[in-house]
C-alpha cells in the first residue's frame, strides 16, 4: 500500500490509528494505520514491540544446555524450540543418526506439541471470530462466549489440549519446559503405564479431531466468497516434506512452491538453508523479513505453517487426515488454496493427523526401548530444522573447541510469515477499512487476519545487535519532546520520529 506523493514524505500530516495490544495472540505486538482526511488508508504495518535476546546471551554457553535453554523463548511452543535445538546439537555431538527409540519418542513429543497448540489456537483464540463473526460484541466474542453458547465445543477444545499436554509430559518429564531431548537422543523412553495412560483416550481424541475438521470445513464453505477473499494474498509456500512427498513435521527436505504451485526447489537439504533463504531488516519492526534468495526480497517472501504444509505435501500418511486433505485440495480446483482463513481448516487437518500418528506410535514397540543415545565425531556447526505448529523453524549454532556457543541464528515460524502477515493486513485495510469510519468491528478484522497465522510474537523477536530502535521522550500531555534513534546500520541520531518506527509517535 503506497502513499500519495504529497504525504509520502510527511507522515505527520496523516492520522494515526493504533491497534494495541493485539489480542488473542501469543506475545505483544501492534498494528499502525495511517489515514488521510478522507479515511483512506495510506499505510498499514504490523510492529513487534517486545524484544528477547536469545541469539546473543546464549553465546559463551556450553552447547549441551541449548535444548533446555532456548525453549524458554516461549511457553506455548517450547517443545518446538526444544527439539529444533536438540536436532542441531545432535550434529554438534556427532550423532548423525538417532536410535529408533529416541527418534520415535521425539516424534511422539512433537505430535503432542502440535496437537495441543492447534487445539489452543482454534478453540480458544480463533473460534469466537469464526462462530460469532468479527462484528460481534467484544464482551461476547471470546472464549467465555464460546463456553456459554457452545459448551460441548469448548469442552472438547480443553480436553484436546490437555491430552496433547499429557503426551508432552510423558515424553519430556513436564508438560511445559521439559528435558526429554538431549544431544544424541532422549533421556527416557515410555513405559507400559505411560502407553496405557495415553492409549485409553486416543480413540476419542481422533474422533473429536475429525469432528473439528468437519466443523471448520462447514464454516469455510458457508462463508462463501467472503471467506475466500478475506485477507487473501497469493504467496510462495515453504515447508518440510518427507522423501516420498508426504506431510512431515519432524524431519525431511525443504520444499518451496510458488503461488501457482510450481516448484522453486524440492527436497533441498535443510543444512543448506543459508543458501536458500536470506533475511532483510526494516527500520519499523524488530522482526526480520526472510525471503527465498533466488527470487529476491520483493518476489521471494513466502508463507509457512499449516496452509503451506497442506498445500505443499503430496499426501498425508494417516487415513482420516488424508481423506480430509483431499477435500481441502479440491477447494483449490487444481491450484494451491491461498485463502488465509483456510489456514484454520488446514490446521485442524494437521491436528487430526497428529492424533492418528500418536495412536500409531503408541502401538510401536520401539517406543519403550532402552537404546536412547548415540554419539560420533563432534562438529563445530549444527543446524536443526523442524515444523513447529506455526511453520518451519530453523536453529543454527556454531561452537568453539571447548563446546561453547560462538554464534547462533534462529529463524522462527512467525518471522518466516512476517511479510505474509503484513500483506494480509494491507489487503484487509484496502478491502474493508479504506474510506470507512473506523469501528471496533472493522479494526478487529485486522486482528482476525493476523490470528489466522497464529503468530508467536515473543518467539519472533529474539535477536540483538544492529537492530533499529526509536526512543521517544514525551510530556505528560503526550507532546513529543525528543527522539533518539538507532538506524539499522547502527548509527545513533537525534531527530523527528518516523511514524512507522516500533515505538515512535507523530508530533502532537
Amino acid at each position: 500500500m503506497s502513499m500519495p506523493l504529497e504525504t509520502a514524505d510527511h507522515p505527520e500530516r496523516l492520522r494515526r490509528v493504533c491497534i494495541e495490544p493485539l489480542t488473542r495472540v501469543e506475545g505483544h505486538g501492534k498494528v499502525t494505520l495511517l489515514l488521510d482526511d478522507d479515511d483512506r488508508v495510506q499505510q498499514a504495518r504490523l510492529h513487534i514491540v517486545e524484544l528477547r535476546g536469545f541469539e546473543r546471551f546464549i553465546q559463551g554457553r556450553p552447547f549441551w544446555e541449548l535444548p533446555v535453554t532456548v525453549q524458554r523463548l516461549c511457553g506455548i511452543c517450547p517443545v518446538s524450540h526444544h527439539l529444533a535445538a536438540a536436532k542441531a546439537c545432535d550434529r554438534l555431538a556427532g550423532a548423525a543418526e538417532l536410535s529408533p527409540t529416541a527418534e520415535k519418542v521425539r516424534r511422539l513429543m512433537h505430535f503432542g506439541q502440535v496437537l495441543q497448540s492447534h487445539a489452543l489456537h482454534f478453540f480458544h483464540l480463533s473460534s469466537p471470530d469464526l462462530l460469532f463473526g468479527p462484528d460481534d460484541d467484544p464482551a461476547h466474542r471470546n472464549i467465555v462466549g464460546v463456553i456459554r453458547d457452545e459448551p460441548a465445543l469448548a469442552r472438547r477444545g480443553v480436553l484436546l489440549r490437555r491430552y496433547g499436554q499429557e503426551v508432552i509430559r510423558v515424553c519430556a518429564g513436564k508438560s511445559i519446559h521439559g528435558t526429554g531431548a538431549v544431544p544424541g537422543g532422549v533421556n527416557k523412553a515410555l513405559d507400559n503405564a505411560d502407553r496405557e495412560l495415553l492409549g485409553a483416550d486416543i480413540a476419542q481424541v481422533i474422533d473429536w479431531a475429525e469432528d473439528a475438521v468437519v466443523l471448520m470445513q462447514r464454516l469455510f464453505e458457508a462463508g462463501g466468497d467472503g471467506y475466500r477473499r478475506f485477507a487473501t494474498v497469493p504467496a510462495n509456500s515453504l515447508s518440510l516434506v518427507r522423501p516420498d512427498g508426504a506431510l512431515e513435521l519432524y524431519d525431511g527436505g525443504l520444499r518451496a512452491h510458488d503461488r501457482d504451485g510450481e516448484p522453486i526447489f524440492d527436497h533441498a537439504c535443510d543444512q543448506d538453508y543459508g543458501e536458500l533463504l536470506q533475511e532483510q531488516v526494516k527500520p519499523w519492526s524488530y522482526m526480520k523479513f526472510p525471503f527465498i534468495a533466488a527470487l529476491g526480497p520483493e518476489a521471494g517472501w513466502y508463507r509457512v505453517g499449516p496452509l503451506a504444509r497442506v498445500n505443499n505435501c503430496d499426501f498425508i500418511d494417516t487415513p482420516r487426515a488424508e481423506a480430509a486433505r483431499r477435500v481441502f485440495a479440491a477447494a483449490g480446483e487444481g491450484r494451491p488454496v491461498q485463502s488465509v482463513l483456510a489456514t484454520h481448516w488446514a490446521r485442524l487437518i494437521e491436528l487430526l493427523h497428529c492424533a492418528e500418528a500418536i495412536a500409531r506410535l503408541l502401538d510401536d514397540p520401539d517406543i519403550t526401548g532402552s537404546d536412547l543415545l548415540r554419539e560420533g565425531t563432534p562438529a563445530r556447526s549444527g543446524i536443526g530444522v523442524i515444523e513447529a505448529p506455526r511453520g518451519t523453524l530453523f536453529h543454527h549454532y556454531e561452537i568453539d573447541a571447548d563446546g561453547l556457543v560462538t554464534r547462533a541464528n534462529l529463524i522462527v515460524s512467525t518471522t518466516n510469515n512476517n511479510q505474509a502477515m503484513n500483506a494480509s493486513i494491507r489487503r484487509v485495510a484496502r478491502d474493508e477499512l479504506d474510506g470507512h469510519t473506523l469501528t471496533e468491528g472493522l479494526l478487529n478484522r485486522i486482528e482476525v487476519a493476523i490470528r489466522a497465522y497464529d503468530p508467536c510474537l515473543s518467539c519472533a523477536t529474539h535477536a540483538l545487535g544492529q537492530m533499529p530502535l526509536a526512543v521517544t521522550l514525551e510530556r505528560g500531555d503526550g507532546a513529543l519532546v525528543d527522539v533518539l534513534r538507532r538506524d539499522p546500520d547502527g548509527v545513533v541520531r537525534r531527530g523527528a520520529a518516523d511514524a512507522g518506527s516500533p515505538s515512535a509517535k507523530p508530533p502532537a
